[in-house]
Parts: C-alpha cells; sequence; structure tokens
C-alpha cells in the first residue's frame, strides 16, 4: 500500500517562503506523476504543482515564479520551495501520486497546513 506523508508546513507572514516535502512509501517502483493540490477554506481543492518522470514540471499560473516543485526519483520523494508567500496561499497543501497521469486516480497524503498572514 503506497503511503504519502506531507512535512514542512507551517505559519508565515507575507513574502516569506516555506518548503514542504513529500515522501512516499510502500511503492515498488518510482511513482510516475507526484505533485500538490491545495484547498483553502470554503474552496475547491486546486492543482498547484507536478513533476513527471521523463518530463518536466508543471506549475499553475497563480504559482508560476514562485514556487519550485523538485524530486528525489531513488526515495520517491517530492518538495515545494514557496517564496514570496501571499495570504491567498493559505490552504490545505496535499501530496499526491499516481502511477498514471496526475489527473488520474492515485494516492494522496493527509495534507499540511500553509497559513501566511498578512
Amino acid at each position: 500500500q503506497v503511503q504519502l506523508v506531507e512535512s514542512g508546513g507551517g505559519t508565515v507572514q507575507t513574502g516569506e517562503s516555506l518548503k514542504l516535502t513529500c515522501a512516499a512509501s510502500g511503492s515498488p517502483t518510482s511513482i510516475f506523476a507526484m505533485g500538490w493540490f491545495r484547498q483553502a477554506p470554503g474552496k475547491q481543492r486546486e492543482y498547484v504543482a507536478s513533476v513527471t518522470l521523463g518530463a518536466g514540471a508543471d506549475y499553475a499560473e497563480s504559482v508560476k515564479g514562485r514556487f519550485t516543485i523538485s524530486r528525489d526519483n531513488a526515495e520517491n520523494t517530492i518538495y515545494l520551495q514557496m517564496n514570496t508567500l501571499k495570504p491567498e496561499d493559505t490552504a490545505i497543501y496535499y501530496c499526491k501520486g499516481s502511477f498514471a497521469s496526475i489527473w488520474s486516480s492515485g494516492y494522496w497524503g493527509q495534507g499540511a497546513q500553509v497559513t501566511v498572514s498578512s
């Protein structure tokens, strides 16, 4: 059973940085697509970024130029470096892993709270 565990959330002020980590365990192979989604209070879950084996990283327009996703294939671990944070980035950030597309069914982490105060 594949399990994903996020870490690194917290509370920061506008303009500061945070780095999230998602570590996967229980997979016999490298997970093809891994990424981040987020859900703010009262809103639907939205896509943030993903990285796929053999392909580059992809980002939502709202985070381009501020967030950077990276992965350690050997460890099935991904990172999300978040710079120049804004109050609208406040959300629970969920890690997802899929053996197909990031948009296919997959595995989810429990979520990490990120709060950006103004």
